[in-house]
């Protein structure tokens, strides 16, 4: 994919999709040099509305080994062989904010691409996932923390937004606007609590994606996962069973 559309799509999805894309070919992060064998565990500091973190010896957020449970619930390098995982901070060409959907039925939706799940996350923290065995592969998790009838509030709006916004919406961020059609519930198993999956076709400047989404509730904690191919941004994607799996198993064991 060209450098000026995957600037286009910064607009469209949330900023550490992006921030896999120098890792989802390769097996060195985007500034050329040997991943951390530690990993990268930043804090709520790599959250797509914070400051970018000061970069450690690998060109990533310094890694962390305590912090609070969302801290510890959420990805870091050497969780998944064959992934490269980014703490790395705001990708500074990204929108700040949620969304704003034109249809009053899709917001839920547009929440999901924003800087948290959404207005009812008390935290959340972001990570940046680049495929070593897929070419262009990238995923972008996140954890939050919600009080539990929040979160359960969360995945019956999505389940009612997916439902109604089939034909499509269009969402504003900073002054720039995407659109995402065919919205599509997917079929998609977890361990969670609950979930929903969903494909849309996220567009915009003459530039568009396939995107996977899955939404996950366990307990208080919702796991918000995306996947595109930055390489072949027309390819269907899904996010990678074993992506959410591991994610799962550290919100469960975080408890």
């Amino acid at each position: 994919m060209r450098i000026n559309a995957r600037a286009t799509l910064v607009a469209l999805v949330p900023a550490l999709l992006l921030a896999a894309v120098g890792c989802s070919s390769t097996n060195a992060p985007a500034t050329g040099r040997s991943p951390d064998p530690k990993g990268s565990e930043g804090s709520a500091a790599g959250a797509p509305g914070a400051p970018a973190a000061s970069p450690g010896p690998a060109g990533s957020a310094s890694p962390k080994t305590g912090g609070t449970k969302l801290e510890r619930s959420a990805l870091a390098q050497g969780d998944l062989p064959g992934y490269q995982i980014s703490a790395q901070g705001k990708n500074p060409n990204a929108p700040d904010g949620q969304p704003q959907a034109d249809k009053k039925a899709c917001q839920p939706l547009a929440d999901i691409m924003g800087d948290k799940p959404d207005p009812a996350a008390r935290e959340t923290v972001n990570r940046g996932i680049g495929s070593q065995k897929q070419m262009g592969l990238a995923v972008s998790a996140s954890v939050s923390s919600y009080s539990e009838s929040d979160a359960k509030a969360l995945i019956s709006r999505l389940k009612a937004a997916v439902a109604a916004c089939g034909t499509g919406f269009s969402a504003t961020v900073d002054k720039q606007t995407g659109s995402y059609r065919e919205v599509r519930a997917a079929d998609y198993r977890t361990s969670g609590d609950e979930s929903v999956s969903w494909t849309t076709t996220a567009a915009g400047q003459g530039v568009s994606a396939q995107v996977h989404l899955v939404v996950v509730r366990q307990g208080d904690t919702v796991v918000r996962l995306m996947a595109l191919n930055v390489a072949a941004a027309q390819q269907k994607s899904q996010v990678p069973q074993e992506v959410t799996d591991k994610q799962l198993e550290k919100v469960r064991k975080a408890d």
